[in-house]
């Protein structure tokens, strides 16, 4: 058989495709060839079955090669992925994450390596942060620095698929940092499970606010750092000191709402409460007026009554959120909330989260005609596009330089863009 580099299928999160590329590094390490390695997603039952359905779209394309399962689908339901018989291995989130994984099933290619070699994922007290100088276009980095969570809300299996929640060491981070902005990287990205938990397993449990504060100190050729979702109930006084005084700290935070009705968000497990994140949205804008807000939120979970999806639906303006991501409930098999009685119906479901994408399409709209006149420091992501501060997208007709950050008045929108 002629070897053939091995493909790679990401599912899921951005941390998902951080570790593909981490994965493909340690493979090509090995020498591992004439293998699909498949990295899945287990936020809802959905995202399982697509996974299923794609590794059989996968086997059928690739009849020879070797299919290699892992992600959070794969360590939260091994046997679910084992009994396919388009698999050959089953690979643990841990697991996927150890050169040697990948220096064993390069060894054992022919078929001896075990089938499933998926550990217990609590047990990891380490994240492998450090494995790549990040990824991303040639104009932005995304950096690891938490893995894992301690939260048991009762909707999400991700904890049983991540583990507990652990850090990279703030001196790991602002290293790798250094080396991509001597790559020529402009804009740095911050990633993890639950970002605003970093820290607390480390010594003296620092938070992510003196990280950023940190990394802005120490690497100060770096020209934008972004921070991606966070849980604004644990937002620190460091991050927004940051958010007040950084101008190199990206205005746009993306937070971990899930809903806008208290005893939905208790019925959740959530840690806060609607006006502790209407409180902290005034803050941050009182801080920092050009801030933008995107926001997950959950429609139609168990119980949510039409009142309750009001507030919901209200929450998308009293907050200013202009980026929302509208997940429909899916019942997820091994959590609390799939055995809450009063499932919503699908159809309702469905028209709930379209309702919250429509509120979610008026508020971008509205950011965007009020940046027309305005000038913007735009971070080219090819040369026609490029992201202002607030991550709009802005349509060039003459090209730039991919990379670049280019100083542009606002002169119009088309769609969802703004022109130059």
């Amino acid at each position: 058989m002629v070897a053939v580099p091995p493909k790679f299928t990401t599912l899921g999160c951005r941390l998902n495709a951080y570790e593909t590329e981490a994965m493909k590094a340690m493979s090509d390490e090995a020498g591992l060839d004439n293998a699909v390695v498949v990295n899945t997603c287990a936020v809802t039952g959905e995202a399982v079955r697509k996974a299923r359905q794609e590794i059989r779209r996968l086997r059928r394309e690739n009849p020879d090669a070797r299919i290699i399962v892992t992600g959070c689908a794969a360590q939260t339901e091994p046997e679910t992925f084992a009994g396919m018989h388009e698999v050959d291995s089953v690979i643990g989130n841990s697991e996927k994450m150890r050169p040697e994984t990948w220096a064993g099933m390069a060894a054992d290619f022919i078929g001896e390596t075990e089938k499933v070699m998926v550990d217990d994922i609590m047990s990891v007290t380490e994240t492998a942060g450090h494995l790549i100088d990040g990824f991303g276009t040639r104009s932005r980095a995304y950096v690891q620095v938490q893995n894992g969570c301690d939260h048991r809300c009762t909707f999400c299996i991700i904890p049983y698929g991540r583990g507990n929640s652990r850090s990279v060491p703030a001196g790991v981070v602002v290293d790798q940092i250094k080396r991509l902005v001597g790559k020529g990287f402009n804009e740095v990205v911050l990633t993890g499970v639950d970002l605003t938990s970093w820290g607390a397993d480390l010594p003296a449990e620092p938070r992510l606010g003196d990280l950023v504060l940190r990394i802005l100190k120490l690497v100060p050729d770096l020209r934008r750092l972004r921070i991606s979702s966070i849980d604004s109930i644990e937002a620190d006084d460091a991050l927004m000191q940051a958010i007040a005084t950084e101008p190199r700290l990206m205005p746009h935070l993306h937070l971990s709402l899930q809903h806008g009705d208290d005893l939905i968000l208790k019925r959740m497990a959530r840690r806060h409460l609607r006006d502790d994140a209407i409180r902290f949205c005034e803050d941050a804008r009182r801080l920092r007026p050009d801030m933008t807000f995107g926001a997950d939120i959950i429609a139609g979970f168990p119980t949510e009554t039409d009142a309750h999806f009001e507030n919901s639906l209200k929450l998308v303006t009293d907050c200013h959120l202009t980026w929302l991501h509208v997940f429909p409930y899916s019942k997820r098999d091994g959590t609390p909330a799939a055995k809450i009685p009063n499932q919503v119906n699908g159809t309702v479901i469905k028209s709930r989260a379209a309702q919250l994408r429509a509120a979610g399409e008026a508020q971008v709209e509205k950011h965007l005609l009020a940046q027309i006149g305005r000038n913007h420091q735009v971070l080219m992501e090819n040369p026609h596009m490029g992201r202002t501060e607030q991550f709009a997208e802005v349509i060039f007709d003459a090209a730039q330089t991919e990379g670049s950050i280019v100083l542009s008045r606002v002169s119009g929108r088309q769609g969802h863009q703004l022109t130059v």
